[in-house]
C-alpha cells in the first residue's frame, strides 16, 4: 500500500512563488471580478483550453487561497508528479466519472473551508469544440451546499502578452426535496458553462480579444 501524502499548505505557497515568477516572464496577467470571490469553502469551475489553465486560475485567486485542483488520474503514473500533485492537495479522477474517493475527499476539503477547482467539461476543448459538461460539479455543489463560481480563461494565450482571467459571481445549486433526474443534473451543467463563456464579452471588450 502507497505511504498517503498529506497536502502543506507550505509547500503550496513555495510552488506558487515559483511557477508565478517564471509564467510572469512569459505572460502579462490580469484578474477582473476578485471582489466575487467568497470566503471559505466553493467549487471553482471554468472551460478548459491549456496545460496552463490551473497556474492560470491559482494565480487568479491569489497565493492565501490553497486551491485544489481535481485532475486526471493519468497525471499520477509518475511517481515524482504523483506526489508533488498530492502535496498540493490535487484530487484524482477517472476521467468521464466522479467514484467515492474523489468525491470524499472533495467533500473533506469543503468541510475545512477550503476551495476546489474542476474543469466541467472533463477535457481540454478549443474556441470551436463543444462538449457536453460532465454534471459531477454540480452534484457535488448541491451535496456540499457551497457555491459554484464560474471563471473564464482565454483560449488563445500568446506568449508576451496579456492573459485575462474573469471571475464571476458565485451561486448556489438549490437542494430540492425530490431527487433531480439525470437530464436535470444535465441542464444544471450546461447552465454553469454557459454561465463560464458569458464572461467572455467583457474580455474583448477589455483588450478586443476573443480567447
Amino acid at each position: 500500500m502507497s505511504r498517503t501524502v498529506k497536502p502543506s499548505y507550505r509547500f503550496y505557497r513555495r510552488a506558487y512563488r515559483v511557477a508565478r515568477a517564471g509564467m510572469a516572464v512569459l505572460f502579462r496577467f490580469e484578474v477582473k471580478g476578485r471582489e466575487n470571490i467568497p470566503t471559505g469553502a466553493a467549487m471553482v469551475c471554468s472551460n478548459h483550453s491549456s496545460s496552463f489553465d490551473p497556474l492560470f486560475i491559482a494565480f487568479a485567486f491569489g497565493i492565501d487561497c490553497f486551491m485544489h485542483f481535481i485532475a486526471k488520474i493519468e497525471l499520477f503514473r509518475f511517481s515524482i508528479v504523483a506526489f508533488v500533485m498530492k502535496k498540493l492537495g490535487t484530487i484524482r479522477v477517472n476521467r468521464g466519472m466522479m467514484d467515492v474517493a474523489t468525491i470524499k475527499m472533495t467533500l473533506e476539503y469543503f468541510a475545512n473551508n477550503e476551495k476546489v477547482a474542476i474543469f466541467p467539461e472533463g477535457t481540454r476543448t478549443s474556441e470551436t469544440e463543444h462538449v457536453a459538461a460532465k454534471n459531477g460539479a454540480v452534484k457535488i455543489a448541491e451535496r456540499a451546499g457551497v457555491p459554484l463560481i464560474p471563471v473564464f480563461v482565454p483560449r488563445r494565450k500568446k506568449l508576451f502578452r496579456k492573459v485575462t482571467l474573469v471571475i464571476g459571481e458565485p451561486y448556489y445549486i438549490e437542494k430540492q426535496s425530490e431527487k433531480r433526474s439525470s437530464d436535470e443534473y444535465l441542464r444544471l451543467a450546461e447552465q454553469l458553462m454557459s454561465n463560464i463563456e458569458a464572461l467572455k464579452p467583457t474580455i474583448q471588450s477589455a483588450h478586443n480579444a476573443e480567447n
